[in-house]
């Protein structure tokens, strides 16, 4: 029980891969099918380019560092990779390019349509520059210099329509003309909607419709940003590497050197930007302060001119030398004050801590005055004149030697970046990869095909093992017919002339027909216990392979040196006169209706000792007919003139055709169809000739798509691909 089970339950890889081959050309129209959508892909989408550059960020030199001492410290300011990273996707750099070159300006043909690049490529090319934009349409172009619109249409698509010299813009959504303009001069135009300001040049006589756009600020970004990207060169290297993707070599080079140039110009500008505010502050001071220099000296000078000299006690010349520490700390305190406002606010604690420090020495100062006006008046006016000219006096020459020092690091200020690798315009593609897509269209193919074709299989519930007919309806199978590759493939061809090809005298050797061959047996013995000579061949169901059979036993039959004679029985959908090329009339409707005598409607063949009686027209009640005197007489005056007889009758659940001729013949064969015909439908025909009064003698399993053997007469027919004929 156990190894039933185990059977059951295991896969066979055998059966399987027939099944598959079997339904090879399900697999291969997926493949076809998933190679014309590739190739359909590739024709409508444009090659893309991609172009990439170098940049190192990199501290100062150090020669400024060396010069500037410690106000290095406030001009050498190394910004982290991740902080250039986002300054180089800002709007400040990206910005700049748009205004630069134009890329706010959108220009296309409306013919841009999937089928337009389906039928051909598209002949336009959009140029930008600093001064215009040129668009390229065939062999005529035109310039647009200037094209600023209202608020309320900026990243609005309009129609362009330009005619003789003038054109005009109309919205596309309502069709308003929106302006009228002559070509070839600067316009500004005020109307309802605002100002108005487009200058549009051409040396062609053009007349054509096209589509542009005047893009925001940040929608022109975000349209760069869309194929741009920036990252960083592994880990903390510092080196950024820059990437830019479109479809014209040339314009996403020129975008992406000018995001460097950019890049560059307001990094120099960001770094000297601190330099330039310590020196506009020194600026400011030294004139002033040597003002204050040549005052103090003047009245020094003549302070002594006019009292000779005045000696100086100790407890003053320690008040000098404090009066002049205090007031220079306090002018570079100031200037301190002055270099880090540029990247400060007030509030901010190192500006705080710096004027809480001016304060304090202000305090001092204060207090150093006081005690200085209680001094003699001759010695306290002469440490005064003596202190502003010494205190003046140093930080002058401070100031200037700063003020010097910061006018060489400006002009050798070149900024933190270095400009490695700039964009070079590339020369392959790097989509879409054409192989690759192929390649994987193949596969995908493939993989489709095989999953439905599994599908399918999985789908299938009808009968797959002639053992289980005999186990389940207790009935013999007398033989399992391979599906033949010849007569499948000769069908297809022959059946548009409306004839068919008999297997059995076409391919004598085929399968199919070998299978076919081990019936003769069973048959002489099932007739050796019947009551007459006739064979009824009959299906469950439509499209089981009846007909096929019917014609190539009768066939093998006569080519065993017997009499035999097959008749049509179908007479709604009965197609037996296609396999001899014989009118469908005279046939057994006017036999038995009276329109035609008995050797009118029996036709020989191309086989020697097969006749054939063909259907005849559709006659309005065929059941009446059949069951009429007329049908049974007639069987019983052919019976003993032939060896055998042979009857195609219609599908028994569809009619009662074929039980009514049941009753008529010695023999009952039913044919199923491998995976198509169900166990319920065997029974119930069973069922309909066991109420009849009739036993079905066996099976004729047909069409089988794998390795099977049959009931004793079958052999093994795992090589066998295409159906036999699926006609009725």
């Amino acid at each position: 029980m156990s190894q039933n089970t185990n059977t059951e339950d295991t896969i066979d890889l055998k059966e399987l891969f027939f099944a598959l081959l079997a339904q090879w050309k399900l697999i291969a129209l997926c493949i076809m099918l998933s190679l014309v959508c590739a190739l359909l892909y590739l024709r409508t989408t444009p090659n893309t380019y991609s172009v990439d550059a170098l940049v190192q960020v990199e501290s100062n030199k150090g020669a400024s560092a060396a010069l500037l001492g410690d106000l290095s410290r406030v001009i050498d300011q190394k910004s982290p990779a991740q902080a250039e990273i986002e300054i180089l996707k800002s709007r400040l750099v990206l910005g700049s390019v748009v205004q630069a070159l134009n890329l706010d300006v959108s220009i296309s043909t409306p013919n841009n349509t999937f089928t337009q690049r389906l039928l051909g490529k598209s002949n336009y090319s959009t140029e930008y520059g600093s001064k215009a934009v040129i668009f390229r349409d065939d062999q005529k172009s035109f310039e647009i210099r200037q094209f600023e619109v209202p608020q309320e249409f900026l990243d609005k698509t309009l129609n362009l329509n330009i005619k003789a010299d003038q054109f005009q813009l109309v919205d596309i959504q309502t069709d308003e003309i929106l302006l009228s303009a002559p070509l070839n001069q600067t316009n500004q135009i005020s109307n309802r909607y605002g100002e108005w300001k487009l200058s549009i040049f051409s040396k062609h006589q053009l007349e054509a419709d096209y589509l542009i756009r005047k893009r925001s600020l940040p929608a022109a970004v975000r349209a760069i940003t869309a194929n741009y990207s920036v990252a960083e060169k592994g880990k903390l290297t510092g080196i950024l590497g820059l990437n830019y993707q479109g479809e014209n070599k040339q314009h996403i080079t020129k975008v992406l050197n000018a995001i460097l140039s950019a890049y560059s110009a307001q990094n120099v500008a960001r770094k000297s930007a601190e330099t330039a505010q310590t020196l506009k502050f020194l600026d400011e001071q030294l004139p002033e302060l040597k003002q204050q220099l040549d005052k103090a000296e003047r009245e020094f000078n003549k302070f002594r001119q006019q009292y000779n000299t005045v000696d100086v006690t100790k407890e003053s010349e320690l008040y000098l030398t404090q009066s002049i520490t205090l007031e220079t700390k306090k002018i570079e305190l100031e200037q301190k004050r002055a270099d880090i406002a540029a990247k400060y606010t007030a509030e901010h604690p190192a500006m705080r801590e710096i004027n809480a420090q001016i304060t304090a020495l202000n305090k001092q100062i204060a207090d150093l005055n006081s005690t200085l006006k209680q001094l003699p008046d001759l010695q306290r006016q002469y440490l005064q004149l003596y202190r502003e000219v010494e205190v003046n006096t140093q930080l002058y020459t401070a100031l200037l030697n700063s003020y010097q020092q910061l006018r060489i690091a400006k002009a050798g200020e070149i900024g933190n970046v270095r400009i490695v690798d700039t964009a070079v315009s590339p020369v392959e593609p790097i989509k879409p990869r054409k192989l690759l897509i192929v390649i994987l269209a193949v596969l995908l193919g493939g993989f489709l095909g095989t999953l439905i074709a599994l599908l399918r299989n999985m789908l299938r519930t009808g009968i797959k093992d002639s053992s289980q007919i005999e186990q389940e309806l207790d009935l013999p199978v007398y033989a399992t017919v391979p599906r033949s590759p010849v007569q499948e493939t000769r069908m297809s061809i022959l059946k548009k002339k409306k004839s068919i090809p008999i297997l059995a005298v076409k391919n004598n050797d085929d399968i199919a027909v070998e299978s076919l061959r081990s019936i003769r047996t069973a048959i002489h013995f099932a007739l050796s216990n019947a009551k007459n000579n006739i064979v009824m061949i009959a299906g469950p169901a439509p499209e089981v392979g009846k007909s096929f059979i019917s014609t190539n036993l009768a066939t093998i039959f006569a080519q065993s040196n017997k009499k035999v004679l097959l008749i049509d029985a179908d007479l709604r959908r009965g197609y037996l006169h296609k396999y001899f090329s014989k009118d469908v009339k005279p046939g057994l409707a006017e036999l038995l209706t009276g329109q035609a005598e008995l050797s009118q409607v029996i036709h020989e063949t191309e086989v020697s000792g097969l006749s054939i009686m063909t259907r005849g027209k559709n006659p309005a009640n065929p059941s009446e007919i059949l069951s009429s005197e007329q049908f049974e007489t007639l069987l019983e005056t052919l019976s003993p003139q032939y060896d055998h007889i042979i009857i195609d009758t219609p599908p028994i659940l569809a009619v009662t055709d074929g039980i009514i001729i049941s009753q008529y013949v010695g023999v009952t064969l039913l044919v199923a169809r491998y995976a198509k015909s169900q166990m319920k439908e065997l029974e119930l025909s069973l069922n309909r000739f066991d109420q009849a009064g009739v036993k079905v003698n066996g099976f004729i399993l047909n069409d089988i798509q794998r390795a099977s053997g049959g009931y004793g007469y079958g052999y093994n027919y795992a090589y066998a691909y295409k159906a036999n004929n699926k006609d009725d």
